[in-house]
């Protein structure tokens, strides 16, 4: 099902990743770290799939494509209109993508450093879609 508002829906994979870590994720309370990276990953994935639909709302660079979109076409399009939201963006990237989805890091730390990140990406893409 499509849904109708991309910011909306890019809330929603937060709350997705919020949900697959609070009932998934078992936290080490003493170390502060996640037992499992799997799920950590699923929710670095959820977070960075919700940053690139805002994103796709405000700046439409998946449009008229014929091939795969790299990260430089994001960074190329924010960087022409907000060097705030490309500062954030490369901190999304790398926290979100490399370091929660790739590696996997298991650090609650991190985690709550994505979910910050992708809050501010989307809340910031919601003002500049408006």
């Amino acid at each position: 099902m499509k849904r109708k508002n991309p910011i909306d829906e890019a809330r929603r994979y937060v709350e997705n990743a919020r949900k697959t870590l609070k009932e998934n994720g078992e936290l080490d309370t003493e170390l502060n770290i996640y037992q499992d990276d799997k799920y950590v990953r699923a929710a670095g994935n959820y977070l960075w799939l919700g940053v690139l639909m805002a994103l796709d709302a405000v700046f439409h660079v998946r449009e008229d494509r014929r091939t795969r979109v790299d990260i430089k076409d994001y960074r190329d399009a924010v960087g022409k209109r907000d060097k705030k939201l490309l500062a954030l963006i490369n901190s999304g990237y790398d926290v979100l993508h490399l370091y929660m989805n790739y590696d996997g890091n298991q650090s609650k730390g991190v985690s709550d450093e994505g979910f910050r990140l992708a809050n501010n990406i989307i809340d910031r893409c919601a003002v500049l879609v408006n």
